[in-house]
């Protein structure tokens, strides 16, 4: 038996419950792993509510979507990794929030000797999302002006340090002066406090009325139409979030306006075959291994309470990352 976090039913944070479970032993082209860290998404509070069912499993389940920790056993056909070797884990299966779990051994990566577990399990899945964001579904560059919503998020902090290293002009939005100082400190050229002005109004006047390149949108209904006025002609609005509820549908003539670009990425999408999800693991481990990019943990748990860690995450009192400890 280990601990782990269930969800029995849908609904507050209060409905996560610390129980022993029976995870039994790996199966062919299964391991086992000993959780030193966990990260909690977004995407954690969107299944506990229910409002993500194609990616929820069924009730009862255990949450999370990555973790980082060491194997203990090994089940027939693994060639990938071994006993001892430090691994980490992004997006599925989700059950991260546990003292243990067993993994496919091919979802799996290699977690270099430099990096703290700690700041592989804050980073990998918001690590590999800012890949998705910034190298793939859109290829940031110089003379790009990209609009990042949450800049002070976790995937926020990795997104906009990334993008102003690839040369691009960087405008966050946060909610507060003190997300305003990290932001700008995370690579945003121009910050925008959302609740004190008109995002739309400060980024015409920032791009002189030419608006920008890309949008990265996982704030949602708040924020999607001011997003969609703020796109360049044939600019990429790429969405990837809802925090405050799903947008209104797309009309057609309101994309058809400017020959908008729509996407909703996802990493799954994007490191389906194993050879991409190493190459966008070794891409993010190494420009932290360099510095080009800071993981900030700002925010530590024990596992027993991750309810309070969701709570805190919901009422946008946290900032960077965050990360349950199992042995805390």
């Amino acid at each position: 038996m280990v601990k782990a976090i269930r969800v029995h039913e849908y609904g507050t944070p209060e409905v996560m419950k610390w129980e022993d479970v029976e995870i039994g032993e790996p199966k062919s082209g299964e391991i086992k792993v000993k959780i030193k860290a966990i990260g909690v998404n977004f995407l954690d509070i969107y299944m506990r509510k229910g409002l993500v069912h194609d990616f929820t499993p069924p009730l009862p389940y255990t949450p999370g979507l990555e973790s980082a920790g060491v194997v203990i056993a090994v089940g027939t056909d693994v060639t990938t990794c071994k006993i001892g070797d430090m691994v980490a884990y992004a997006n599925y299966p989700v059950s991260a929030y546990a003292e243990e779990q067993i993994l496919p051994a091919d979802r799996v990566v290699p977690v270099p000797a430099s990096i703290d577990p700690i700041i592989a399990a804050a980073a990998i899945f918001k690590g590999l999302t800012a890949e998705v964001l910034v190298r793939r579904c859109f290829k940031v560059g110089p003379g790009h002006t990209i609009l990042y919503h949450a800049a002070a998020g976790g995937v926020g902090s990795l997104a906009c340090q990334w993008a102003n290293a690839l040369g691009a002009t960087v405008i966050g939005t946060v909610s507060t002066k003190a997300k305003a100082v990290q932001a700008k400190e995370d690579g945003c050229h121009h910050v925008i406090i959302y609740k004190e002005e008109n995002f739309v109004d400060r980024v015409m006047e920032i791009t002189s009325g030419k608006g920008v390149d890309v949008v990265y949108e996982s704030i949602g209904k708040d924020t999607f139409e001011g997003s969609m006025a703020c796109l360049k002609a044939r600019g990429h609005m790429v969405v990837f979030g809802m925090a405050s509820g799903e947008h209104e549908p797309l009309r057609f003539q309101k994309v058809a306006e400017k020959g908008i670009y729509y996407t909703a990425p996802t990493i799954m999408l994007y490191t389906k075959e194993r050879h991409e999800l190493l190459a966008a693991s070794e891409e993010l481990f190494s420009n932290i291994e360099k510095g080009v990019l800071r993981v900030r943990v700002n925010h530590k748990y024990p596992l027993s309470q991750a309810a309070q860690a969701h709570s805190d995450m919901e009422s946008q009192k946290t900032t960077g990352s965050i990360v349950l400890l199992p042995d805390a």
